[in-house]
């Protein structure tokens, strides 16, 4: 008869993933949570989950997306920006001809 598998436990002090609903995500980035839902509808801000009906977000997909942003001076051109939370035609082809 063989021996079962042990199942392998976490390794001793390690912090488990967190996840942050909307408001806490927003105050963790200083941003309201109103601009926070912005970016989400237009695809310019943070990865995000939905579990059941709720929206959360990882920690390290918050400062991911922080780095993103990050330069070193006002002439730092690394390519890489943080759009701000509007429509914008490059993220959202399907509204390239949508006016208000």
């Amino acid at each position: 008869m063989s021996q079962p598998t042990p199942v392998s436990s976490p390794t001793p002090g390690a912090i488990p993933p967190r996840y942050l609903r909307t408001p806490e995500a927003a105050r963790f980035l200083g941003l309201s949570g109103r601009t926070l839902e912005k970016h989400r509808t237009y695809g310019t801000g943070p990865k995000y989950s939905k579990l059941g009906g709720r929206v959360v977000y990882a920690v390290s997909d918050l400062q991911a997306w922080v780095d993103r942003g990050a330069k070193a001076s006002t002439s730092d051109d690394t390519g890489d920006v943080v759009l701000p939370a509007k429509r914008h035609a490059a993220v959202s082809p399907a509204y390239a001809g949508f006016r208000r």
